[in-house]
């Protein structure tokens, strides 16, 4: 992955008094606090100040870079609406209402002279092949390589990103690589890959990309899989899914106000999400990240397995995770491996019948068993599978159907 280029934010003299006294408080009171809870205040200011000053390079950025000047390097947008030179964007739940010169909050789509254009499309800021087990999808062709695309933007603005050097901005701001969406099958061939990977950062914000991406794949028998946040609108998400064979969906929490302090987003359109990729027969698994004073509460964690089986998902996959401090949360301790046990038993108990750990070292969890005779049938080391017993979508010893997509 390619680093961000730099960009300078100019202040005016009164701004940049204010900002100097600004900090010379906070240094003040952080000083005086008692050590305990300075942790915590460093990482609430630090992120209501970057939360303060996000539009400012917002506008900045369409005058620095006078992306009008580059329409021609731009594919039109889908799923959209304008009046009175204000666009309306319909791709996620934000639908987002955007002026001449401005973009939507994904910072990847833009207003210029009435039509909204997408500056992702073709700028690549990541290919990689990738072992299919690092998405996670763990029942989904095991063992094999996947062509992983990403652009920069994201939808989210998650406090714990580990891509936030790429998700937290713009195509126009990246160094990219440009590749038409024909190439990216022909070089997905030349790596000996079956299935391509839309991924890193939040696919829907490359969503026309991905569509035509997906569209040559499947002509040339190459798979299609997306590793998502599922905050997109129904239309555009039941309008690709024909072309998506498999999804891992990160379901952050479950609860709608820490959906939004955690993420930004919702929970409601990421549950309807998974409802509308499982009734169009794309297979699903689901990440679910225990971060320490936001998700790692266990009765919540209950209410979500509650949730899956009673939707019937109780035969897809969950991959608990582990967090490690990260972007905006650096204060916060990893998830102790005491709670990430406790929440392989509930969901188990709850009756998911294939749950993992993931980001930690015991690796007995990211193994696949029976649900019923329990036998070990697929043994993973990190990314490698190094044994596969399943045999045409069964246990051997049992004949018990393990669910998933296994050739």
């Amino acid at each position: 992955m390619m680093a961000p280029e730099r960009k300078i934010l100019y202040f005016k003299p009164s701004e940049f008094i204010c900002i100097f006294l600004c900090f010379s408080t906070i240094n003040h009171i952080f000083f005086q606090m008692p050590l305990t809870c300075k942790n915590n205040f460093l990482g609430i200011t630090l992120t209501n100040i970057l939360k303060q000053y996000s539009g400012r390079r917002q506008v900045m950025l369409m005058e620095d870079m006078k992306i009008s000047d580059r329409i021609g390097d731009y594919r039109e947008a889908r799923f959209y609406s304008s009046a009175e030179g204000k666009v309306r964007c319909g791709l996620c739940p934000h639908n987002c209402q955007i002026t001449e010169g401005q973009m939507g909050l994904c910072r990847s789509r833009v207003n210029i002279q009435g039509k909204l254009y997408a500056l992702s499309y073709g700028n690549l800021c990541a290919i990689s092949p990738d072992p299919i087990e690092k998405k996670p999808l763990y029942h989904f062709l095991p063992g094999s390589q996947a062509f992983s695309i990403a652009t920069a933007g994201c939808n989210f603005s998650c406090l714990n990103c580990q891509n936030h050097h790429i998700s937290q901005f713009s195509p126009a701001e990246i160094t990219a690589i440009s590749l038409s969406a024909e190439e990216v099958v022909k070089r997905c061939l030349m790596a000996k890959c079956n299935t391509i990977a839309y991924t890193y950062t939040e696919p829907t914000v490359f969503y026309e990309y991905m569509y035509d991406v997906a569209m040559y794949a499947r002509q040339n028998g190459i798979r299609n899989v997306m590793i998502s946040n599922g905050y997109i609108n129904p239309g555009p998400l039941k309008k690709l899914a024909p072309l998506i064979d498999a999804a891992n969906i990160d379901l952050k929490v479950f609860d709608e106000e820490t959906y939004r302090t955690l993420s930004g987003g919702a929970l409601k359109p990421v549950l309807n999400t998974l409802r509308i990729l499982k009734d169009y027969g794309v297979w699903i698994e689901i990440t679910h990240l225990i971060v320490p004073s936001y998700s790692a509460n266990l009765d919540m964690i209950k209410r979500m397995c509650e949730w899956l089986v009673n939707n019937e998902f109780s035969e897809f996959p969950l991959h608990f995770s582990r967090f490690f401090p990260n972007f905006r949360l650096q204060h916060i301790e990893p998830t102790p491996l005491t709670t990430l046990k406790q929440a392989w038993e509930i969901a188990v108990q709850t009756g998911l019948h294939y749950v993992y750990l993931g980001n930690i070292t015991d690796e007995t969890y990211s193994h696949t068993y029976c649900p019923d005779c329990k036998k070990l049938l697929i043994k993973r080391q990190g990314y490698r599978v190094t044994q596969m017993l399943i045999t045409d979508g069964k246990c051997p010893n049992c004949g018990t159907t393990i669910n998933g997509v296994w050739n």
